[in-house]
């Protein structure tokens, strides 16, 4: 009886598993546009035409959800954040020291309509949505939000560009100046505590940037461990916790305190007891 089930259970699968086949092939022909799912291959760093984008050291930071493509060269301590893009396909992108390219960011070059490469100096902050195109940014310069930077313009050392400002192509921001408005003009010099903050604003985005670095390095394991550990932080009693990254001057031999390891509740369970009391009375006092 146990084989025919057997033979009778074979011959049912092996048919469902052909009208299963069936149907398929079926819902395929119906089809009016094929589609293939496959594997999206990661674009963090793409090569175009052999050449491959260049970061400098391990200190500067790329976020998992940035684009950086082609021919692209990113300076020390320097960062693209997340869902930035930056594209040297047709030409060079170059990106000095200490620099960021914020959220959303576009950096793009152009070689149809003139051969502009973009250069990107040290200690600049482009904001997040900036769009970067086909132009110079000198030294100690912040791009600010939205704002957009076109084809052969220039934005000279310690100046800035105001959020949404459009720079049009072959305009030249001058050293020392605020630029805003749709076309960019200029609204005034800067002050020197302004000009400061340029300088202060790149190692702000720096600092973050090294912490996000740290964070995104970690691999499954670590973050698993970080849960538990704060988990196990917010279940303890205050003066139950210690660091175990500090020695515990109280340590015998690598086996912890006597007071806390050796004579514990489970060893010694009045010791148990004399915590709950000392825990009542504390709460009746208050």
């Amino acid at each position: 009886m146990s084989s025919l089930s057997a033979r009778i259970v074979v011959a049912a699968s092996g048919a469902a598993r052909r009208m299963g086949a069936a149907f398929d092939s079926m819902g395929a022909g119906m089809e009016v546009a094929k589609y293939t799912e496959r594997l999206v291959p990661s674009t963090r760093f793409v090569s175009v035409d052999g050449i491959a984008p260049t970061v400098s050291g391990a200190n500067s930071f790329v976020a998992p959800s940035a684009s950086v493509v082609g021919s692209v060269s990113i300076g020390e301590h320097s960062s693209v954040w997340y869902g930035a893009t930056v594209r040297g396909d047709v030409n060079n992108v170059t990106i000095g020291s200490k620099s960021s390219v914020g959220d959303r960011a576009v950096v793009h070059v152009a070689k149809i309509q003139g051969d502009l490469p973009t250069s990107i100096g040290n200690n600049v902050t482009i904001g997040a949505g900036a769009i970067i195109h086909a132009c110079t940014i000198e030294d100690l310069v912040i791009i600010g939000e939205a704002a957009q930077v076109m084809d052969g313009a220039t934005v000279c050392t310690n100046s800035i560009v105001s959020p949404a400002t459009v720079v049009t192509p072959g305009t030249k921001v001058p050293s020392g100046e605020l630029w805003a408005g749709s076309p960019a003009k200029k609204v005034r010099a800067l002050s020197s505590e302004e000009i400061a903050s340029i300088a202060e604003s790149a190692h702000d985005v720096l600092e973050m940037a090294y912490l996000h670095a740290v964070e995104n390095s970690k691999d499954y394991k670590q973050l698993i461990e970080e849960a538990e550990d704060r988990a196990d932080r917010e279940i303890r009693a205050k003066g139950a916790w210690f660091d175990p990254n500090i020695p515990d001057p109280d340590d015998v031999l690598g086996q912890g305190a006597p007071g806390r390891i050796f004579n514990s509740t489970l060893t010694h369970p009045e010791e148990g007891l004399k915590f709950r009391e000392e825990q009542a009375k504390k709460a009746n006092s208050e």
